[in-house]
């Protein structure tokens, strides 16, 4: 009897720590994604890169590279790419800028996740800066203009799977951040109090 109950006991806290890991890695699942794919290049994800150090050569091909934006749902937030496409000689730098709105009426801390098509050629698209480097905070009605500078890695020409690629949709999805679900639930108990403090007065 002592055994099964033993036993019993240890599936629980067995589940209980199951449980608790499921939950955590749901609240932290988008930001290491976005660390995963960065690392890896899985998914079309573009990596972190330092600015081209040769020039590109004169013959060096044009690729067109395209820009999209979604924002998540739970987010308030109007975002939009400030050009549909550029042209940029492979192995040079070249510059876009995303428009993102504070549509809410309260302060909001977002963080974007990116990833590029076709997926062979996310390893070959460099990031140099990037606002999805780090959170963006917006105020209520804030709007701000987002850069990103990037360039195409030479290498992709001689890639036999990417010779067909002439086109790169850099895309955007616009997350609330970790930070500002917690920067919002240590002000509940604030405002919770103040209602209860104004209820009590009225009476």
């Amino acid at each position: 009897m002592s055994q099964t109950k033993g036993k019993n006991q240890k599936t629980a806290v067995v589940l209980f720590a199951v449980a608790g890991g499921m939950v955590g890695l749901a609240f932290a699942s988008v930001p290491l994604y976005q660390l995963f794919c960065q690392v890896t290049g899985f998914g079309g994800t573009t990596s972190v890169a330092a600015a081209p150090a040769l020039q590109s050569p004169v013959d060096a091909p044009v690729m067109t590279v395209r820009f999209d934006s979604n924002v998540d749902s739970s987010l308030p937030w109007g975002f939009r790419p400030d050009q549909k496409e550029v042209k940029v000689k492979i192995g040079t730098e070249g510059l876009a800028t995303y428009t993102a709105t504070n549509t809410s009426d309260e302060t909001i801390i977002g963080t974007a996740t990116f990833n590029v098509t076709p997926y062979k050629a996310g390893e070959y698209f460099q990031k140099i800066e990037c606002f999805c480097f780090t959170e963006q905070k917006l105020v209520p009605g804030q709007t701000v203009s987002m850069p990103v500078s990037f360039f195409v890695d030479p290498e992709i020409l001689n890639d036999p799977n990417a010779l067909d690629v002439k086109t790169i949709t850099l895309s955007y999805t616009f997350y609330r951040a970790p930070s500002d679900k917690e920067l919002h639930a240590k002000s509940e108990p604030t405002t919770n109090k103040k209602t209860k403090l104004t209820t009590d007065s009225k009476s």
